[in-house]
């Protein structure tokens, strides 16, 4: 579906004129920023992680209870792949953008 010109043009100025609506926020109200974003997502990980090595030790030496060991170890498996995959994704966009002609 093809748009005019004015027309989308029309609606970019009627955006900018009515502005935000109650509630909403522009992205410096959010609070965070795509790098405290990651930051986050990194210390989450390496809590999980972290704790699954502890509930280990604890199940090697017959503190922990072995439901407890298996749901740790778990999550810090499926941790482990969604940040290696999120590593492989970067790297691909990374390269991809190396390609690109100046």
């Amino acid at each position: 579906m093809a748009v005019p010109f004015t027309s989308a043009a029309a609606a970019y100025a009627n955006a900018a004129v009515q502005g935000l609506k109650p509630g909403m926020k522009t992205p410096a109200e959010e609070g965070e920023s795509f790098g405290d974003l990651l930051r986050h997502a990194a210390e989450e990980s390496i809590d999980t992680m972290k704790l699954g090595e502890q509930k280990s030790i604890e199940g090697i030496v017959g503190k922990a209870d072995l439901a407890d060991v298996v749901t740790a170890v778990s999550n810090a498996e499926v941790t482990l792949q969604a940040v290696v995959n999120v590593r492989d994704r970067v790297i691909t966009a990374y390269q991809e953008i190396l390609r690109m002609p100046i």
